[in-house]
């Protein structure tokens, strides 16, 4: 168990948290949730003992194992198979014991030693490590290359590979999908499903907090507030909560009405499609969940461009690589109103593919075919380096912008986050994130009719990117983007192309069958990450949506379970509310007459709090019983 009590942590003059207290017990899988800067990394280093608290205390049994991965980049000439080995200390500890045993005459500890290396399964290491490191994209021929000799993003999964490695009571994970392609982040989440101690874990991915998380605890104005079930569930009961106030509730409806609208008006362009129809859900979806993200600080959408043709862009027979060819033989047209996804593995094309749309700049052979009134806004992640680092966010826009008023631009900046004498700081100091947002607006400001993204939500916080989904849902023109995100994909996305084996071609399934389809080509093992073995023959569509109904059929009496429990939740939530807003009533205790009334309603205010205890431990074990039997149903 790890236990925060009455925890308070300043950094500097700014006070993060303010007696704090909460409980994790081994099996929960918590997502932290909160702004950027609100002090989620600061509680991680707190947890570890690289920060102390102000006051209060944290506890944890003297034989507690914690885990977190290393965030500066390794510089080993280890071969990589060994470095995440090492990520065992106890495990290489006992092996040096039994080397040094081995030397001896005579020795009477070799059968205890080896004893111990079998009960932590010391013996399973290196296939262990081996499947780790597969998991996350390495190939076997690469797993006895030395660690130096991978890029910065390579020795970033090598560190978490090495963390996962690690036996461990408490596994602190921040940003873990950073530098993780999509299949390499599925395989991921199966493997955190599986995890047995406590789980802290810091993700601006939705869809991944969703699959992984069983609590969320969100920092708000300094304190933490646990939530029952993933994220998604966690936005809809702060829905609910910030629905009781009267302040936000006008905007909510603001909101829901704006969103609402382009649900409508797609609703009737939807055609059968399963693209179509699931990125028709999302929009509903999005009605839903729009009043948990009210009092964002970001809110901004796209200019109108200036011109519409068309015929925006074309490739034709084009080979787009480096010195080698990357793709062969694409053809591909973007028009007026094409909405884009691109799906693949990191090294498939994507980005090459963006860049041959971009400027032609990765074209060896073919054609590439521009409108003359097409003006693409391109984003991509090396454009963070094209900032001037020495001028403001002011400077860098009014560069772009010499007519309007200062007020207007500082508006302008506003919607991204920026105020006050921040826009006239240096951008060199910024953050991943906020410089992210900058080259967001300033490409904005240039009113484009083409949208190339490659991973636009890289280095955003979750509001952030619930901004940029809502905002691109609204834009009115082209969007080819290249994301792991799903729920951008699923959001923004009509159509959605896989780049794979060098060819791109048409995905006709929606984001959500992208697993499945990884599974049939690349023969990934679902009980323990990649088979290295290559898939002989895919599954038939018609036999895998046999074996999905009948995978539903045999998971619905345990999804209903946990169903039932979670709308008991949150009717038995909104009473408690509504009772604590009576009883915030001052006149409620100075009328004698009301005594009656008042006593009814503690009373009722009692029982209601204990039935949500109950209720919240029988979502806990449904929930559990259902996670149990979809992992039978893996096997």
């Amino acid at each position: 168990m790890l236990s925060l009590n009455q925890i308070s942590l300043r950094r500097g003059a700014n006070l993060l948290l303010e007696e704090v207290t909460f409980q994790a017990h081994a099996g929960q899988r918590l997502g932290l949730v909160g702004a950027n800067g609100s002090g989620k990394t600061s509680l991680f280093s707190l947890i570890q003992g690289e920060l102390e608290s102000d006051a209060g205390e944290i506890f944890y049994p003297a034989h507690f194992r914690l885990s977190r991965v290393a965030q500066e980049s390794p510089n080993s000439s280890k071969p990589v198979l060994e470095y995440v080995i090492d990520g065992d200390g106890e495990l290489r500890s006992l092996q040096a014991q039994i080397t040094a045993e081995q030397a001896l005459a005579t020795s009477s500890k070799l059968h205890d030693l080896y004893e111990k290396l079998e009960i932590i399964d010391g013996f399973t290491a290196e296939a262990r490590a081996a499947k780790l490191l597969a998991g996350l994209g390495f190939a076997v021929a690469d797993m006895g290359n030395p660690v130096r000799s991978f890029s910065g993003g390579w020795r970033m999964r090598i560190n978490l590979a090495r963390a996962l490695m690690r036996r461990s009571d408490l596994l602190l994970l921040d940003e873990p999908t950073n530098h993780l392609d999509l299949p390499a982040i599925l395989w991921l989440e199966r493997w955190l499903r599986r995890y047995e101690g406590i789980l802290m874990l810091i993700s601006h991915d939705r869809d991944f907090l969703d699959a992984v998380c069983t609590r969320v605890a969100s920092i708000e104005r300094l304190r933490i507030s646990l939530y029952s079930g993933n994220y998604s569930q966690f936005e809809q009961s702060r829905s609910e909560q910030l629905a009781l106030q009267q302040s936000m509730h006008e905007r909510q409806l603001k909101d829901i009405k704006h969103l609402q609208g382009y649900v409508d008006r797609f609703r009737y362009k939807a055609s059968k499609a399963r693209q179509a129809q699931s990125r028709l859900k999302m929009l509903e979806r999005m009605t839903v969940i729009a009043p948990a993200h009210v009092d964002s600080p970001f809110r901004f959408h796209f200019i109108e461009p200036e011109r519409a043709p068309q015929h925006l862009l074309a490739l034709e027979s084009v080979c787009a690589g480096y010195e080698q060819p990357v793709l062969n033989n694409v053809g591909l047209s973007i028009t007026a109103g094409d909405r884009i996804g691109l799906l693949g593995s990191n090294g498939a094309g994507k980005s090459t593919l963006v860049k041959a749309l971009a400027d032609g700049s990765t074209i060896l052979s073919g054609e590439r075919h521009i409108s003359k009134d097409t003006l693409v806004g391109y984003f991509a992640q090396h454009q963070l380096d094209l900032l001037r680092p020495e001028q403001s966010p002011m400077a860098h826009l009014r560069r772009l912008d010499e007519k309007s008023r200062e007020q207007d631009l500082r508006n302008y900046l506003g919607r991204f986050g920026f105020g006050g004498e921040r826009i006239f700081d240096p951008v060199a100091p910024f953050s991943g994130g906020e410089k992210a947002r900058l080259v967001l607006a300033l490409m904005i400001q240039q009113r484009p009719n083409l949208l190339l993204l490659d991973e636009p939500t890289n280095h955003l916080d979750l509001e952030m990117r619930q901004a940029l989904s809502v905002a691109l849902v609204e834009y009115s023109g082209a969007i080819v983007v290249i994301s792991h995100d799903r729920h951008l994909l699923r959001s923004v996305c009509d159509t959605l192309l896989i780049v794979h084996d060098g060819e791109v071609s048409e995905f006709d399934q929606s984001i959500d069958d992208y697993p499945a389809w990884l599974q049939s080509q690349q023969g990934i093992d679902k009980s323990a990450g990649y088979d290295n073995r290559s898939t002989t023959e895919s599954i038939s569509r018609k036999q895998q949506r046999r074996q999905e109904a009948e995978r539903r059929k045999a998971l619905k009496p345990f999804l209903d379970e946990v169903r039932r429990t979670e709308n008991r939740l949150a009717e038995h939530r909104m009473k408690l509310e509504i009772l604590e807003k009576q009883l915030a009533d001052d006149a409620l205790y100075s009328d004698s007459e009301r005594k009656g009334e008042l006593t009814a309603l503690v009373r009722e205010q009692g029982e209601t709090r204990a039935l949500l205890d109950t209720l919240e431990w029988e979502w806990l074990h449904a929930s559990e019983r259902l996670e149990k039997e979809d992992s039978r149903a893996d096997l």
